[in-house]
């Protein structure tokens, strides 16, 4: 349990390089999947003071909201402010999810085919940082869709939720991550960061594997499981 959003973030950074260092120097690369938010922008905004192999890095994203090109609610804005802004990350290594196709269950295919070009077939990705929503979804795995059953693709385009249709990864490629690196902050995320930690598979976030899953919460969001809530 870390103190604040901004704890989370350091060392949530922290690991994150670490994690890069250890792939680069085993594998030759890193090979991450990020979700977006704003303790996780302030995570990536950390990494710029950390050690980090960037040019051996390749960054794919979690989930993304179906639209337009530099909208601000797209993920992969919040990507290119934080990482290419400030970092020496190389653009091509940024794999963006193509929510601006015509065809997106197409696009989907061809995202996983991109993932599978990178990190082998079937996908193995070294790590995959995750967030924590207050009705208990992840990634865009969210209560009710259809994207929860799926079980023979990667990545999938959900019906709309919050406003939007979202490209996300599944549980088969976010299962075989190496790592999984959940950040979770604030006092809303309270009792869905308790029923996560249960192992509640009622949630969406209850059934991503747990054996190789690193928690990072602030006291807020840790309180009910710390039993400090009032």
């Amino acid at each position: 349990m870390l103190d604040d959003g901004a704890g989370v973030a350091r060392r949530g950074a922290s690991l994150l390089a670490a994690a890069a260092r250890a792939a680069t120097s085993e594998r030759g690369r890193f090979l991450v999947a990020l979700s977006g938010g704003s303790t996780p922008w302030q995570m990536l905004r950390a990494l710029a003071d950390e050690d980090v192999p960037w040019q051996a890095v390749h960054v794919f994203q979690v989930d993304e909201r179906v639209a337009p090109e530099g909208d601000p609610l797209r993920n992969l804005t919040g990507l290119r402010e934080c990482l290419l802004g400030r970092v020496p990350l190389p653009e091509a290594q940024l794999h963006a999810m193509p929510v601006e196709a015509a065809d997106l269950e197409s696009a989907a295919r061809d995202y996983a085919a991109a993932l599978a070009r990178a990190a082998g077939a079937p996908p193995v990705l070294d790590l995959v940082h995750l967030g924590l929503g207050s009705d208990g979804h992840t990634a865009s795995l969210v209560p009710d869709d259809a994207a929860l059953e799926v079980r023979d693709a990667d990545v999938f385009v959900t019906a709309p939720y919050a406003g939007h249709r979202r490209m996300t990864l599944t549980y088969p490629a976010l299962d075989r991550a190496r790592r999984v690196l959940w950040l979770v902050t604030g006092e809303a995320k309270a009792a869905m960061l308790a029923r996560l930690r249960a192992g509640d598979r009622t949630i969406p976030a209850g059934r991503v594997r747990r054996d190789r899953a690193v928690v990072l919460a602030d006291r807020a969001a840790a309180a009910d499981a710390a039993g400090t809530r009032k």
